[in-house]
């Protein structure tokens, strides 16, 4: 089983300026990433590098499921507005 926190705090060690929001129940997560390495990627490489980031947990099983949100900087602010 694995905490949010402990994802959260993967995703920041391997992405640039990373603001990182998950919940989850142990096993399925739900991630909202926002980071500058997300610039001028399409969604489906967003997703790689964030599931290359987190592989050897899913592989062993201690992670079943992730949905995510990858968003830039930039998207980000625009939500906000």
């Amino acid at each position: 089983m694995m905490e949010p926190e402990a994802i959260r705090a993967l995703l920041q060690a391997g992405l640039t300026d990373a603001d990182v929001e998950v919940v989850g129940d142990g096993r399925h997560f739900q991630a909202r990433i926002v980071s500058s390495d997300f610039e001028d990627l399409p969604l489906l490489r967003r997703h790689r590098l964030v599931y290359d980031l987190l592989q050897a947990h899913i592989d062993s099983d201690v992670l079943h499921a992730i949905s995510m949100r990858t968003l830039t900087p930039a998207q980000a602010a625009a939500e906000q507005d």
